[in-house]
């Protein structure tokens, strides 16, 4: 594949700077609300399709400045986390909601078996499949997933700007605290969400089980929401990405490369 956009499996998940040379790879799961026509919206209002229910606004954007600027792949989701949220197993019960937050899912009520186990062979093998294959190709994979949160959840402001998550494994994370602590931002640890919300399913599927270094970025939305925030914010995480590397790298005795 050739850098720009491909689709390793057509509508499922898209490919971004195959070619890239770091050992970064960029995964972001969420990055687009798109519901296939056969499943007729999910029964959602406009409004809702596109709120952020349905994905992680600016947080493309923001991997896709974050993939130019390291020249490293990207892996994103092509279709709403409604349909199926690929940083959830299939036995997770918010792999297809029925509800997200306030919004009822009127499309995931009542899927049998069978609809379940479809949507886990059309949309959550092929973006998992797609993942590994661009580990694969790196020497050293470092992986970083990109996300947005709303500002307001269940009726209650977030103060958290940006939050640093992880799992088991808190290197990489660590040293991005570290590397952003005199930044501007309200920064934190696994929050607005953590290990215990069940969000880091690609961290351990794919950088614990493969003992890569691994970090979870999630941006809060209204600071990403423009062209401008998006090229801003990407700048700010590069940095940091940048010497949090280096830090970790040093620590080992090692020359980093991402």
């Amino acid at each position: 594949m050739s850098a720009g956009t491909s689709k390793p499996s057509e509508d499922v998940v898209h490919l971004w700077n195959a070619a890239g040379r770091s050992e970064v790879v960029l995964i972001c799961e969420h990055a687009s609300p798109f519901i296939p026509d056969h499943l007729r919206h999910l029964g959602l209002a406009a409004k809702d399709r596109l709120s952020h229910a349905a994905w992680d606004p600016g947080a493309l954007e923001v991997a896709k400045h974050l993939s130019k600027r390291l020249d490293a792949q990207l892996v994103a989701g092509a279709v709403s986390r409604l349909v199926y949220d690929c940083n959830r197993p299939p036995d997770a019960p918010d792999a297809m909601p029925t509800q997200s937050e306030l919004i009822p899912v009127p499309g995931n009520i009542g899927l049998d078996a069978a609809a379940k186990s479809a949507r886990v062979t059309t949309y959550y093998e092929p973006f998992h499949a797609a993942v590994r294959t661009a580990l694969q190709t790196t020497r050293t994979p470092i992986i970083v997933t990109v996300h947005s949160f709303t500002p307001v959840f269940h009726g209650k402001s977030r103060r958290v700007e940006i939050g640093v998550l992880h799992d088991a494994d808190t290197r990489l994370a660590d040293a991005l605290l570290t590397a952003a602590g005199n930044g501007p931002f309200s920064i934190q640890r696994n929050q607005p969400y953590g290990p215990e919300d069940g969000v880091t399913h690609t961290l351990k599927e794919h950088g614990l089980a493969g003992g890569h270094l691994n970090v979870m970025i999630e941006v809060r939305s209204d600071l990403i929401a423009t062209p401008d925030q998006q090229t801003t914010m990407a700048g700010f995480l590069e940095g940091w990405l940048e010497t949090a590397l280096s830090n970790v790298a040093a620590a080992r005795g090692e020359t980093c490369s991402g």
